[in-house]
């Protein structure tokens, strides 16, 4: 059998050390689907599991990764056949099980979606886990009523991968976007990427103590929660909705019911892990057609990295200074 490389976090006496090591095979885990793995993306996840506390990771040795795309090379399941093109991302890759910052995975084919027709395996990486929660985000809004002419919809966090996808998502659906960030630098990418308008969280933060102010968001996608989510809720339009899908902003979340039972307003959960397969495939489909990013904007968001560069961009990911999405090539 041959051998792979693959980026391994392990322990190095009382702390975590990420190198390229080299493995048979034969080292591969169980599933029906290998993979040979073209591209992989570096999200907030993966950076979580080089940090013990975070708790992502239960067992060491571990490959990180928690989304890939690439070529089938060997399938027992008849769903999927040598030479199909497909991505993973969620359920257990990455994190239970070994992800995508390998040369090859093999992995349940409950977990596979074929690669839509019209994107590349480059540009589902440049989307990955990050877009596909934007993504999500969105049609769970839309499903709870948003349309485009209600008013202006935040984006939170919007120099992120989730934020940064939002923005063009929600901008390329008819939708007036107001981007929020703390990085002044940031403006005129974030104009580029879609939106009409940006502000700095301070100035959602409203002096006093109020439950409700006035209405201003027709709707939000937050990756960031902590207080900043409780302002947020406070001023969504009536029947609005909020979709929150991080907490690099803190975990607690101090509310009121007042928004949700005098406004009706929608705090909606999205979680890209378990989504069930059959809304997967539907919202990587509207990825691929009325979501697809123009080559330009992929030029302006996505970096392309090599296997040896991933630990840097992973510190990057932990101390919030990445801006868009890194892809690691791994060919």
């Amino acid at each position: 059998m041959g051998t792979y490389r693959a980026l391994t976090v392990d322990w190095e006496g009382a702390s975590l050390r990420s190198d390229i090591r080299e493995y048979s095979m034969d080292d591969l885990p169980d599933g029906e689907v290998t993979i040979r793995v073209a591209y992989s993306g570096v999200n907030y996840k993966d950076g979580l599991s080089t940090i013990p506390e975070a708790g992502i990771v239960s067992q060491y040795p571990h490959v990180p990764g928690i989304d890939l795309a690439g070529t089938v090379i060997a399938s027992s399941d008849p769903s999927f056949k040598e030479g199909d093109e497909v991505l993973v991302t969620g359920y257990g890759l990455g994190a239970s099980h070994p992800g995508g910052f390998s040369e090859f995975a093999r992995v349940p084919a409950a977990w596979v979606v074929p690669l839509p027709s019209g994107l590349t395996a480059k540009a589902a990486m440049a989307i990955g886990t990050a877009g596909f929660t934007a993504a999500l985000s969105v049609h769970r809004m839309e499903q709870n009523g948003l349309t485009p002419g209600q008013g202006p919809v935040l984006v939170s966090g919007a120099t992120g991968g989730v934020g940064s996808w939002a923005v063009s998502m929600l901008a390329k659906s008819g939708y007036e976007v107001t981007a929020s960030t703390r990085k002044s630098s940031e403006i005129d990418y974030l104009k580029k990427v879609g939106a009409r308008e940006t502000i700095s969280p301070s100035e959602l933060e409203v002096p006093g103590a109020k439950s409700l102010y006035r209405e201003r968001w027709a709707g939000a996608v937050d990756p960031v929660g902590g207080p900043f989510l409780t302002h947020v809720l406070n001023s969504v339009r009536y029947g609005g909705s909020v979709a929150l899908s991080g907490f690099t902003g803190g975990a607690e979340l101090a509310s009121t019911v007042y928004p949700f039972i005098l406004r009706g307003v929608n705090l909606l959960g999205i979680d890209s892990v378990l989504c069930p397969m059959d809304v997967r495939r539907e919202v990587w489909n509207r990825i691929a057609a009325e979501w697809k990013p123009e080559e330009a904007l992929l030029d302006s968001i996505v970096h392309e990295i090599s296997l040896s560069d991933l630990p840097a961009a992973i510190a990057q990911v932990l101390q919030g200074r990445m801006r868009g999405r890194s892809v690691v090539a791994m060919a």
